[in-house]
């Protein structure tokens, strides 16, 4: 079957997954629960084939790590799904309710956005996630994983399929892509897919915005800030830039440049990087920094970069305007959070970062659509259409009007012999 059948067939489908009720859904994903269960060991066998290949490629060790999909995986990705089975309904809730007039009421009531391609990474997790909250929200999906996890994507996509057709859905609601050439495909068929959420670097995110007419979800680069205000609490900023950059090194939310008050740093650096050192983080810094901590030079060039691993760019600043400034510039929109005990300067912070998520004495780790309750996440976005931070089941739905009348015409109220009442509708 080409791509162009794969999305026509995707798109066939949509009409049937917006009606679906709530009872098939989670009937559907307790399914897709048994059968990921099920079949453990073809799973893990099948992510031993796609490791192997990995390090023999040599592939980086954050990216192995990324990769790996093993018994805690497993067990993590059903908990995932099992939260999503607890989630009500995203699909035909009423948003607002407007009487227009006597026998005319407005509703804008959610609906699905239609058919989704999705670019991910090498993390197969984020397959189960994806789809599974892409049947939630009523969605046909489309989907290309990293290379290096074909073997563990074709299995997880054989037994999420399998048990969605024993459930009731219809076969094609869910296809997986292969090669660079399908994305490439994919990118033209603006008349079959409605949205595509690539998850990358940012000039993958704007390769994809350059080749395709269809709308984009960006879901960027983590370039991830804390800034440790002149009021912190020392203790505490070092156990949440510890959390923040070594919890998990290998992914979007995790700390890639600290910035610090001149007034601050002289008390903190010293012990930052004595647990740093403990935790074998490469740290590089600012002139001033080297000034008072022995560490490398930083570059431009750190300042715009995800490391994805053990290494931290350092750069001392004199106000929170110039540590905002700074996000803003290098930043990515991702997470960045402020270690301070002044809630004056907490609320600039959040208000000025540009980002989707603003934290305050708070680990740039819990930027998750799990942490966040939202049943996982296809990504998190980092552009500005009408999903922002963790895109759970929320994200992945728009909206429609629908309008009931008893044979309404416009002219009456164009000619000013009627009026609208415009009456909002307290929503319960």
């Amino acid at each position: 079957m080409t791509i162009s059948e794969k999305a026509a067939q995707a798109k066939s489908t949509a009409p049937y997954l917006a009606e679906v009720d709530i009872a098939k859904k989670n009937s559907a994903l307790a399914s897709i629960v048994a059968n990921l269960r099920r079949n453990r060991e073809r799973i893990i066998a099948a992510n031993a084939g796609d490791l192997a290949l990995a390090e023999a490629a040599h592939l980086e060790a954050p990216l192995l790590k990324r990769l790996r999909f093993d018994d805690h995986k497993i067990d993590a990705v059903c908990a995932g799904i099992e939260s999503l089975i607890a989630l009500p309904d995203p699909v035909n809730r009423i948003l607002a309710l407007t009487q227009l007039d006597d026998n005319l009421e407005l509703k804008k009531v959610s609906c699905p956005i239609g058919v989704i391609g999705v670019i991910f990474e090498s993390r197969p997790d984020a397959l189960v996630q994806i789809s599974t909250l892409c049947l939630k929200s009523g969605n046909a999906v489309l989907l290309k994983g990293g290379s290096e996890a074909a073997r563990t994507n074709a299995i997880l996509a054989q037994c999420i399929t399998e048990a969605a057709l024993d459930a009731g859905y219809p076969a094609g609601w869910l296809h997986l892509l292969e090669t660079r050439a399908d994305v490439n495909e994919m990118l033209k068929l603006d008349e079959s897919i409605d949205l595509i959420i690539p998850r990358g670097s940012n000039s993958f995110v704007q390769y994809i915005m350059n080749n395709s007419n269809i709308p984009v979800m960006g879901h960027a680069d983590g370039i991830c800030h804390l800034f440790v205000d002149e009021s912190a609490d020392i203790a505490m900023a070092v156990d949440l830039a510890d959390d923040s950059k070594t919890q998990y090194v290998a992914v979007c939310n995790a700390l890639e440049t600290l910035l610090v008050h001149s007034r601050i740093a002289p008390a903190f650096l010293p012990a930052l990087n004595k647990r740093f050192d403990e935790k074998q983080v490469t740290l590089v810094g600012c002139a001033r920094t080297r000034e008072i901590i022995d560490v490398a030079a930083a570059t431009d060039q750190d300042w715009a970069t995800e490391y994805l691993d053990y290494k931290l760019s350092v750069k001392i600043v004199d106000s929170l305007e110039e540590a905002v400034t700074h996000i803003n510039r290098y930043g990515s929109g991702h997470t960045d959070s402020i270690v301070t005990k002044d809630p004056a300067h907490a609320d600039l912070f959040m208000a000025r970062v540009d980002s989707g998520n603003v934290f305050w004495n708070a680990s740039t780790r819990f930027s998750d659509g799990y942490v966040y309750g939202l049943g996982a996440e296809v990504g998190i976005s980092t552009s500005k259409i009408h999903a922002r931070g963790p895109v759970g089941l929320e994200g992945l739905v728009i909206y429609k009007y629908r309008l009931s009348g008893q044979g309404a015409t416009l002219a009456p109220y164009a000619k000013g012999e009627k009026h609208f009442l415009h009456k909002i509708i307290a929503i319960n």
